[in-house]
């Protein structure tokens, strides 16, 4: 028997009751008292590994980078990682280079079917000070947002927003670059933190100072992708407006229809900038 505020009850019946009971839920449709952050630590393993497999096959001319860094355009690029041959627009032409004594590789770009770069590139690091930064800022944001809305939808939440980073990469960047690093899933999650307090009914003042420091190293600082904390930050806008606005339970699978809709469209907008090239 257990134990109860008036006599006990039978441990089938509390079972029971438990099952009768409707756990509250957040604005997101996650259900409160989640506590762990699994996805979080998860993440950042994942672009720790990465990182550390990456410094020990050469840094940054690692073929390691070449091969998930996010590249829209191929390109011929030196063994030695510094530097890359600007007329040279074909991988028969960059093999024709070796023939005559010339360092060099082709390197695979988005438009040449390496469609995978659109999300390794929010795993991928070169230097251990854009590690540490990233990290950090993933942790902080994770241990308030995983509790928050769930381990399934901070997972969708972070890779959508990194998809979506890459995609404006993908438009505005220049082809030949190269664009590496969490930064655009970060920003996403800010995002998402945006939403969240304006769904809640809080001022954002307590997030501005965050937003403008974060927007003066975006448009201010050198070798930033504004590309792609721009686009990972209308991303997370995006995937928070759709769960916080279909939250009720009967509405998830109206949820994830619209998440898978939003990615759909991403692709579909990364498929017409190959055709266009």
């Amino acid at each position: 028997m257990k134990a109860a505020s008036v006599g006990f009850h039978c441990p089938e019946c509390v079972r029971e009751g438990q099952k009768s009971v409707r756990r509250p839920k957040r604005l997101t449709g996650a259900r409160v008292g989640f506590r762990a952050l699994p996805v979080t630590f998860s993440l950042i393993g994942v672009n720790v590994l990465v990182w550390i497999t990456i410094v020990l096959t050469g840094g940054s001319g690692s073929r390691i980078v070449d091969l998930i860094a996010l590249r829209f355009g191929g390109s011929c690029v030196a063994d030695d990682g510094n530097g890359y041959f600007p007329n040279v627009s074909t991988d028969q032409i960059c093999s024709s280079l070796q023939s005559s004594g010339a360092a060099a590789h082709w390197v695979l770009g988005v438009d040449d079917g390496a469609v995978w770069q659109l999300l390794t590139s929010a795993f991928t690091h070169v230097s251990i000070l854009h590690l540490a930064v990233n990290m950090f800022s993933l942790y902080l944001l994770g241990s308030f947002l995983e509790p928050i809305v769930g381990r399934i939808r901070f997972l969708a939440f972070y890779l959508i927003a990194g998809l979506a980073g890459s995609a404006l990469v993908v438009w505005a960047a220049s082809p030949a670059s190269s664009t590496v690093g969490a930064s655009g899933a970060i920003f996403g999650l800010l995002g998402v933190l945006v939403v969240l307090f304006v769904r809640a009914g809080q001022s954002l003042a307590p997030l501005l100072p965050v937003l403008l420091i974060n927007a003066a190293i975006t448009f201010f600082g050198n070798g930033i992708s504004w590309q792609g904390h721009v686009g990972g930050f209308i991303g997370g806008l995006v995937v928070a407006g759709i769960f916080t606005t279909l939250r009720a339970d009967r509405k998830a699978p109206l949820q994830w229809a619209a998440l898978g809709g939003f990615v759909l469209v991403l692709l579909a907008l990364v498929g017409v900038r190959i055709l266009l090239f």
